[in-house]
């Protein structure tokens, strides 16, 4: 058995991480406590404790736990489970803790529905992906969803403490493990304690005469700082970090992020992401950033990476430290808005193209007056369709360049 099953805790006070749900007068221990387990789902990434945690939680409870993982089961797996309802084996009730419950069609997660909401089924069901996209409705408003979340390295050291010492109770080995490498190893596994064990174990296998050091956490602590599925929660996750840092002109942080998409490969996202920013949050106070930004993301993909990283780095620190406007991005949706919601006209009969009058026209000709024809290129007529004459869809900014314009077009319109 691996490591992480060796010495699975049986205790709550044994789990490392997740304070917000196991810590003192915390909901999830004060549900536990209670002795009344209600339907519930784990939400969360892999090795964070939420298997753990079901099993404590059914052992506590003194019920029959079944365990089933939605990658591998079947409709008949979930029929033999309620089977057991009303004989002897589940006379204290069952609970089921169905792993990867996302991987379960619609009807299968139905048939789970009636022994749910009748009590003779606990559930118990965990999820990698958020649950309000991937779990069956009827389900999830029958349950309760608590957010597992990665283990923080100060938490993780106890893992990896208690890892050691049981490894040097199994061999009669003494470890001389220092700080360093207990520190990379609990700053290296993004989180999982799974994955911390299982490299306590790699580093007590490999060390020699009992010392495991920094040398040693480093080759082998296994590279998980990137929980990155680009199918997942995570990346959609790091995007809007990343955009909402640089909006928020925290160029600091853009670059973090940015650099987690760049270490995992993904210059397409970013680049998309970087050429939206530059037009949705730049906008119109730095019009230029949109064709350097442009510039920089096909440097990018010509270069490929490592190089790619050093244009991407030139756009990410230019668009977090540029003024910021949204003004023609709100005004693009006011208008869409009101297109949208039907609210259109025919074309002023001065721009239309031009044409051939019907003998019924009440005006003929176009009487278009051509701008430049005029002073500062400029005369007032109407633009919009009769309905929306009025309408008034762009707002200046208050920025350096959008408060010139305004200035300009007052002092020529003459309002």
């Amino acid at each position: 058995m691996p490591l992480a099953d060796r010495i699975r805790p049986a205790e709550l006070s044994d789990v490392v991480g997740q304070p917000h749900l196991l810590g003192e007068n915390k909901p999830l221990r004060r549900v536990i406590e209670s002795g009344k387990i209600p339907n519930m789902i784990f939400y969360g990434p892999s090795g964070v404790g939420k298997t753990t945690v079901a099993r404590i939680i059914a052992e506590s409870a003194n019920m029959r736990l079944h365990k089933l993982n939605g990658t591998s089961a079947s409709t008949a797996d979930i029929k033999s489970i309620v089977s057991e309802i009303d004989t002897f084996l589940g006379s204290n009730g069952i609970l089921l803790y169905l792993d990867e419950i996302q991987y379960l069609n619609k009807k299968q997660q139905q048939s789970l529905l009636e022994y749910i909401e009748d009590g003779s089924i606990t559930l118990i069901a965990s999820t990698t992906e958020n649950p309000y996209f991937y779990v069956y409705n009827a389900i999830l408003s029958r349950s309760t969803v608590f957010e597992f979340k990665p283990v923080m390295p100060g938490d993780m050291e106890r893992a990896v403490r208690r890892g050691f010492d049981a490894i040097s109770k199994e061999t009669g080995v003494e470890y001389s493990v220092s700080d360093e490498a207990v520190d990379y190893i609990c700053h290296g596994v993004g989180g999982d304690v799974r994955k911390c064990l299982n490299t306590v174990e790699l580093c007590a296998l490999s060390s020699i005469k009992g010392n495991v050091d920094i040398e040693i956490a480093r080759e082998l602590t296994q590279r998980s700082n990137m929980r990155y599925d680009r199918d997942g929660d995570q990346h959609y996750d790091l995007l809007s970090a990343l955009q909402k840092s640089i909006r928020g002109s925290d160029e600091n942080a853009a670059l973090h992020y940015a650099a987690r998409l760049i270490d995992a490969g993904d210059i397409i996202s970013l680049s998309r992401r970087l050429l939206v920013i530059a037009a949705e949050d730049i906008g119109l106070a730095y019009p230029q950033a949109i064709p350097i930004v442009k510039a920089c993301v096909d440097s990018a993909m010509q270069l490929g990476l490592p190089e790619a990283r050093i244009p991407l780095g030139d756009a990410i620190v230019l668009l977090a430290t540029s003024p910021k406007s949204n003004s023609a991005y709100l005004a693009m949706d006011a208008a869409l808005e009101d297109v949208r919601n039907g609210f259109v006209g025919d074309f002023p009969r001065h721009l239309q193209n031009k044409h051939c009058d019907g003998e019924d026209a009440e005006i003929r000709g176009q009487h278009y007056l051509y701008p430049h024809d005029f002073p500062n290129h400029y005369v007032k007529q109407q633009y919009l369709p009769d309905n929306l004459k009025d309408k008034i869809y762009y707002h200046f900014g208050d920025n350096k360049l959008e408060s010139s314009a305004r200035e300009y077009w007052a002092k020529i319109k003459g309002n």
